[in-house]
């Protein structure tokens, strides 16, 4: 079968041809349909992030993925079925987060990641998966189901993010998005559609015309160009935030977000950047946190239960909105399109087979 994989010292994808799994008791063999390209397969191939499966010289790509249960070899899931995989899998046997269901709040060296931390990801015509780590979604999704996984994302940030201020009455209305990219502007949406906020601001670094800054506007929300106003000067200009969700992997933010929220303000940051030095008052953002009773939260990966809300989630989208979103669905033969980083282009998908709906 057809796979899109990075080979050891290349930077870039190939089609490869590899056997169809066989599946192993307790799992169900799913046909791909699309996968979806985000940032974190950008820092895969650039080898900025990630780790090749043991004693392999190459990793499938790949871990936003939706597919169709092929054979359910004997799981709770029919032929047809449309399904989503999580990401994370046991490293070389199980461990206390996965036997408590827990496995997106492992620490690094806990657990492998599908298409990006030692095991292959979905990215070819089929894949294997035990049932526990398949979500099933309605059939109408089938076409857009690649942006459950960053959705998810998204769902358990919030959730971890509401839980720092469950202490006391919480009432936010503000809100602002730090990035402009694809996981950006799916968060800016479920502010604005889903967890709805009285105003909502999505921080960028892009001159117009650019397509995101027209979604954010689409959305009715306002865009914040961070040259024009830097984050930590954010609540001089616009009043503190209520909410402020990270996802630009910019070391700055997370420090320049405490200056930024409002009193009981929480930030969660989701960017994972890279190692750089730099001062900070330290002194005057530990006074803020106490002072002003603000909150960090740190989230990465997401759960089984996060999967299953952003498919209610992505049922609540404004179609206009998931239109403008995605660029481009490409086939194996425009794999340059599909791992296209570039201004026009906001979030691609790689389509492996046709959806028939039986």
């Amino acid at each position: 079968m057809d796979a899109i994989a990075v080979r050891r010292d290349e930077q870039r994808p190939s089609v490869i041809d590899v056997p169809i799994p066989e599946a192993d008791a307790g799992e169900a063999l799913v046909r791909t349909l699309r996968v979806g390209v985000d940032g974190t397969d950008q820092e895969v191939l650039r080898g900025g992030h990630g780790e090749f499966p043991e004693g392999e010289d190459h990793l499938i790509l790949g871990h936003e993925a939706v597919g169709v249960v092929e054979d359910p070899n004997g799981t709770r899931f029919e032929e047809g079925d449309v399904v989503v995989p999580t990401v994370r899998r046991p490293p070389n046997g199980t461990n206390a987060y996965f036997e408590r269901g827990e496995a997106h709040m492992a620490p690094d060296g806990e657990y492998h990641e599908r298409g990006i931390v030692g095991a292959h990801g979905f990215m070819a015509e089929y894949f294997t998966s035990p049932e526990e780590f398949l979500v099933e979604i309605p059939r109408e999704q089938a076409a857009l189901g690649f942006l459950i996984e960053p959705i998810s994302i998204t769902e358990k940030a919030l959730e971890h993010a509401y839980a720092s201020r469950s202490a006391f009455e919480w009432t936010p209305e503000s809100a602002m998005v730090l990035g402009n990219g694809s996981l950006g502007l799916l968060t800016l949406a479920m502010l604005e559609h889903v967890h709805p906020y009285e105003r909502t601001y999505c921080l960028g670094r892009r001159d117009r015309p650019d397509p995101t800054i027209d979604a954010i506007e689409a959305l009715g929300s306002t865009y914040v160009d961070s040259r024009e106003t830097p984050v930590n000067e954010v609540h001089e200009v616009h009043e503190g935030m209520d909410l402020i969700y990270e996802a630009t992997g910019y070391a700055r933010h997370a420090f320049e977000t405490i200056e930024a929220l409002a009193p009981n303000g929480v930030g969660a940051l989701l960017g994972v950047p890279e190692p750089w030095e730099f001062e900070i008052d330290g002194g005057t953002l530990h006074e803020e946190f106490v002072l002003h009773n603000k909150a960090l939260v740190g989230s990465v990966n997401s759960g089984v239960d996060h999967f299953r809300a952003a498919s209610d989630t992505l049922a609540q989208l404004p179609e206009e909105f998931l239109d403008s979103l995605v660029t481009g669905v490409h086939t194996l033969d425009d794999l340059e399109s599909a791992f296209a980083d570039d201004d026009t282009t906001i979030k691609t998908a790689v389509e492996l087979s046709a959806y028939e709906e039986r």
